[in-house]
């Protein structure tokens, strides 16, 4: 995810327009009674049972703003009871895989939503459960037709980062519970539906639609969008949706999607989703994008006219490996998904674009996070500025700030420093190849880390400074750029020349 404008979109902007000139626990594996980690930000307890597969049937009321239908889900069980999350849903019946009524009870109110607890037994292979969404859903966004850019029909889109999904279907809500899922989902029939799974590049006739999610995805990267939208091939594997009136604008903004795509393959191993696509929402899409899996979410804001702040689209593409691939199994491990995209997105950038371009966005990274760790410290939280958090009774959305992005990114570049880019970058692909589709602790990476870099290589390396430490480590790799040394150069002339100073 890009959280903000200001770290992103405005950051990439500011480099093109002045400098460019022309040119927890156990790892959860999720294989069988394997045991997962704990989530203190879910009422989920998927030692005793979790899901492995989620089947919905959903009917979309773009008047009504509400979601309703079923969510059938396939199970493994040790225990008699599975536990859901749920927040401001309302429950209609839950019923067995045989179609008789299940007991269940519904707990208390609050930050993390209700528990949906749903008897079962060890032999249980199915729930399902009958429900509608509520007015106040915070994952769900519905614009009317003036909050558009073609202003003729309404729109809807999720966000369901950091634990936000449990408002509109009820799901063991934790990164570290893996799922595959499929949908059918009916809409207005002037309209299309687009999903993070296998996607339509035609309106249907009647409004249904169908898709497929075939690897294990966590419920945060489930995602839906509603409206008069299109598509547009960029590329054999790659292509946009958009408003009408948007998407040749678009298709030709990110016409480097398939080039960024093959050099992430270069990088860092084979793409293993199928296709990426991207589709641009309205305005009012809080962030600069978001990785849900096949289809990346994405500001308009960032269709410039002159394809200068596509860094945009690299990193939600570097998340197909670091956080889709590999994800941080809590919140408190943010840093793994943030950390590990912000490094990728920059290497991608520097195969297409060379190493000034990439100078800059990295000293302007630095710049933020400096400012950021100024501000944690100031407000009495320095805590935070730590990479390994504790957010237990936390929204999570706490540990989202520019220190799980850029002193992540600076643990990596000072690593690759310390054993070299070739050593280096064999260490992370094989990382990507032997944790894909599992989730990952701070506590395991380091011992990974520990285990096939600096062991191997005879490499000495304080990784708990970083994790546990606040602030940056005295020995942080942190960017430079001769690009900007020349502007500031030229102001302190101009400086000079104007005012004597």
């Amino acid at each position: 995810m890009i959280p903000s404008l200001i770290r992103s979109t405005t950051a990439t902007l500011l480099v093109c327009s002045v400098a460019c000139g022309p040119a927890g626990d156990q790892v959860p594996k999720q294989k069988g009674s394997e045991p997962t980690t704990m989530d203190h930000h879910s009422h989920a307890r998927p030692d005793d049972a979790r899901i492995t597969h989620l089947d919905l049937d959903l009917s979309v009321d773009m008047e009504a703003r509400r979601i309703s239908g079923t969510a059938l889900y396939k199970v493994e069980s040790k225990s008699d009871r599975i536990i859901f999350d749920t927040d401001g849903l309302t429950i209609e019946r839950v019923f067995l895989g045989d179609g008789s009524d299940a007991q269940y009870t519904m707990g208390d109110s609050s930050m993390l939503g209700r528990s949906l607890e749903v008897r079962i037994t060890p032999e249980t292979k199915e729930v399902g459960v009958v429900y509608h969404t509520g007015d106040r859903a915070k994952a769900l966004q519905w614009l009317r037709p003036g909050q558009t850019t073609d202003r003729e029909f309404p729109f809807l889109f999720t966000q369901g980062e950091a634990i936000l999904t449990r408002t509109w279907i009820p799901i063991q809500d934790s990164p570290g519970i893996r799922f595959t899922y499929s949908a059918n989902v009916t809409v207005p029939k002037e309209l299309m539906a687009v999903m993070s799974a296998t996607n339509p590049t035609e309106h249907s006739a009647d409004g249904t639609y169908s898709f497929r999610m075939d690897n294990p995805i966590p419920a945060y990267l489930i995602a839906l969008a509603v409206g008069d939208i299109v598509f547009e091939s960029t590329g054999s594997r790659t292509g946009v949706y958009a408003e009408r009136s948007m998407v040749k604008k678009a298709a030709w903004e990110f016409a480097d999607m398939e080039k960024m795509l093959e050099a992430a393959e270069t990088l860092y191993g084979p793409y293993r989703w199928g296709r990426y696509d991207l589709i641009v929402l309205p305005p009012s899409f809080p962030f600069g994008g978001m990785e849900n899996p096949r289809l990346t979410f994405a500001t308009p804001t960032i269709i410039a006219g002159d394809r200068s702040l596509t860094a945009v689209v690299a990193h939600e593409l570097a998340h197909s490996w670091s956080g889709n691939l590999v994800t941080n199994a809590t919140w408190n491990d943010f840093w793994l998904n943030e950390g590990f995209t912000v490094y990728f997105e920059r290497r991608i950038c520097e195969a297409l674009y060379g190493v000034p371009y990439v100078d800059m966005l990295g000293v302007i990274g630095a710049q933020d996070l400096k400012a950021t760790m100024e501000k944690l410290t100031r407000d009495g939280q320095p805590e935070d500025t730590r990479l390994y958090l504790d957010l237990d009774g936390r929204n999570p959305d706490d540990g989202m700030t520019d220190v799980a992005y850029e002193k992540g990114c600076a643990m990596l570049r000072t690593l690759e420093a310390l054993a070299t880019r070739p050593v280096f970058d064999a260490f992370l692909r094989n990382y990507f190849d032997t944790y894909a589709f599992q989730s990952m602790t701070t506590e395991h990476f380091i011992t990974h880390l520990q285990e096939h870099l600096l062991t191997p290589n005879g490499l000495s390396f304080d990784v708990n400074a970083w994790t546990e430490g606040e602030g940056l480590p005295a020995n942080a790799v942190m960017p430079t750029s001769d690009r900007f040394d020349l502007v500031e150069k030229q102001i302190a002339r101009w400086t000079l020349r104007n005012t004597g100073r």
